[in-house]
């Protein structure tokens, strides 16, 4: 980990640069993972098999990639600033409690703050890929990322755009927090059980730490996700589903009950085991070329 006294410019840049590396890798692991989950949490198919399936044949394996452009952009600019906010965050509950290590509390507290930090850039992007994935192949609404903030901002404004932005903070905090946590914890346990320094531990091991960490995000914030991805797939102006995201919420309990907070979660576990892995390990490797 950066050397927790260094808050030069160089420091930072550094952090930022190995948080962009650490999103490009989990996009380019993720994104077919992250197209099921979405038509399953917003009704179009009943199984991930039978999403893999139907997309497959209807729209061939570039489906798949489908809204891909601005994640890769998007969330290479999210995990920057992810990793940026939480350095700053823990260097700062540092100064603050005049210690060398934080608490188990602290980085919850310093994974929010990451996770506050980024929420102005992941909900409009993530409205984008939402939109993007859910129209059907036959009638598409929208050709890309461009034309689709065209349309919207034409249509709704801004707030068109950042439509759904509370419950996306609300599930920022929540699963950057446990996401934070879960890594350095798990980091922490290595190094004192192996009598290792951290830039000693392999990376295979390093890879582990951030998968385990990703089942720990999702599994601690997936029923705000759903709620989420249903308030930024609905349709916008009269014919519009929801009024928000606490309708969304109440009419997912009404008509699905516990479980309907749980659509797509296996794909979604599934997709978090190598993306965090990735990511982690990416942004690990290379803050130590860094220095």
């Amino acid at each position: 980990m950066a050397d927790s006294t260094d808050t030069s410019f160089s420091r930072k840049v550094k952090d930022t640069t190995a948080g962009f590396v650490g999103g490009a890798v989990q996009v380019l692991i993720g994104q077919p993972f992250d197209l099921v989950k979405v038509r399953l949490q917003t009704g179009q198919f009943s199984t991930p098999v039978e999403a893999f399936r139907k997309t497959l044949a209807a729209e061939g394996p570039l489906a798949f990639y489908k809204g891909t452009a601005s994640p890769l952009i998007g969330v290479g600019i999210c995990v920057s600033i992810q990793f940026y906010a939480f350095h700053e965050a823990r260097r700062y509950l540092l100064r603050r409690s005049d210690s060398s290590q934080l608490t188990l509390p602290q980085y919850y507290l310093a994974g929010a703050v990451a996770g506050i930090a980024n929420s102005p850039v992941t909900g409009p992007v993530e409205q984008l890929r939402i939109l993007l994935q859910t129209q059907k192949h036959d009638q598409r609404q929208y050709s890309g990322p461009i034309d689709a903030i065209k349309k919207i901002y034409n249509s709704q404004g801004l707030k068109g755009l950042f439509r759904g932005q509370t419950v996306t903070l609300l599930r920022e905090a929540q699963a950057y927090g446990l996401w934070f946590l879960t890594f350095e914890f798990l980091m922490q346990q290595l190094q004192k059980h192996g009598n290792v320094k951290r830039d000693e531990i392999p990376a295979w091991k390093v890879a582990g730490c951030g998968a385990l960490a990703g089942e720990a995000f999702w599994l601690g914030a997936y029923p705000l996700d759903v709620v989420k991805s249903q308030v930024q797939s609905d349709k916008f102006g009269k014919e519009r589903l929801y009024k928000g995201a606490i309708d969304a919420a109440r009419k997912t309990w009404r008509t699905s009950g516990v479980a309907g907070f749980w659509k797509g979660l296996v794909p979604t576990l599934l997709r978090a085991t190598p993306c965090s892995a990735g990511t982690f390990a990416s942004v690990e490797l290379t803050m130590r070329l860094l220095g």
